[in-house]
């Protein structure tokens, strides 16, 4: 097993900063957890395969049941499919540290882990704030909802959203092609986030800061007034429904996208706004953890838990698998 802390003291005696590039950085992972690495290790792993299978389902499930063939789920199976990738993205590489107590990736390796990441962020922000203008027209115009949001204009939202996600982390990976890198070789963290690789490089990143804060305004603080003004019509026209049942049925339809919002985005904050050196540092790892392990698991149960859909299409695939059928 590597001395990852003998490393990690090499490099307190020897100063933070090197003159030869470097070529690959060391991930610390949770060190005041060393102790209990077995124990955390297996935590981490139920939680990972818990994530991997509930949002594998989800997909499955609306590819093969036709009552699930509506924008709502579409969106949900989007949603899935990026809980997937920042989950595969982070997860393994943290399994692997906490198992050893640290490990090492290439500097390429930490760029194109952010890159994978930064998509992630990026779209999900975008296809929540879609999720909630589905939510608006399906609650506030349910009369012209099918007309507006038919199967063309689903597909052509989830292209967009793919497209700027893209060219926004394109962005960054213009901006990082320049960057010296001569470190510090140690990340105290567990996966390559923009401002870790940035304190890696003794070139001049005061550019990208400026870039980040513009496109995490155009990708994170935009689709958050979307989603405010959405859900603000959409309580509005809720309230003036006469009955109970009425407007309890109607917040119902929305209710876990709200939920999985409130998480996303409560998490996303806190860790960038949350002091990232110090003893803080082990609780912007902590909420780093949430959004990259839990949250991917939470969101396939929150959307599943109480959706008569989901579950009469689980038990339509369970039956026709044990029956022995391929075809609904």
């Amino acid at each position: 097993m590597p001395d990852w802390s003998r490393r990690r003291g090499d490099l307190d005696h020897g100063g933070l900063q090197s003159t030869i590039n470097i070529t690959s950085v060391i991930f610390l992972g949770f060190p005041v957890l060393q102790r209990y690495n077995l124990m955390f290790f297996s935590l981490l792993l139920l939680i990972y395969c818990g994530a991997i299978s509930g949002n594998l389902l989800i997909m499955v499930l609306y590819l093969v049941s036709k009552t699930l063939q509506s924008p709502m789920y579409f969106f949900i199976t989007q949603l899935s499919m990026f809980d997937l990738l920042v989950t595969t993205n982070s997860v393994p590489v943290l399994l692997h540290t906490v198992l050893y107590g640290g490990s090492t990736i290439s500097v390429i390796g930490c760029v194109i882990q952010f890159v994978f990441y930064a998509i992630s962020v990026f779209s999900e922000c975008l296809l929540l704030s879609v999720m909630s203008f589905d939510r608006y027209l399906a609650i506030c115009h349910p009369l012209r909802y099918h007309t507006i949001m038919n199967h063309t204009l689903c597909v052509t939202l989830v292209c967009i959203i793919w497209l700027m996600s893209f060219m926004g982390t394109f962005i960054y990976l213009v901006s990082m092609r320049n960057l010296h890198f001569c470190g510090p070789h140690i990340i105290n963290h567990f996966y390559c986030d923009l401002e870790p690789i940035l304190q890696l490089s003794c070139s001049d990143t005061s550019i990208i800061h400026t870039e980040s804060l513009i496109l995490g305004f155009i990708f994170v603080i935009i689709p958050f007034i979307v989603i405010v003004m959405s859900y603000v019509y959409i309580v509005i026209t809720i309230l003036k429904i006469p009955s109970n049942t009425g407007r309890h049925k109607a917040f119902s339809t929305c209710s876990s996208h709200l939920t999985v919002v409130c998480i996303f985005y409560g998490t996303l904050m806190m860790v960038y706004m949350s002091p990232t050196r110090g003893e803080a540092l082990t609780l912007s790892k902590v909420l780093s953890l949430i959004y990259t392990v839990i949250t991917p698991m939470l969101n396939p149960i929150i959307y599943t838990l109480r959706n008569k859909d989901f579950k009469k299409a689980f038990l339509k695939v369970r039956f026709f698998f044990c029956s022995g059928h391929v075809v609904l």
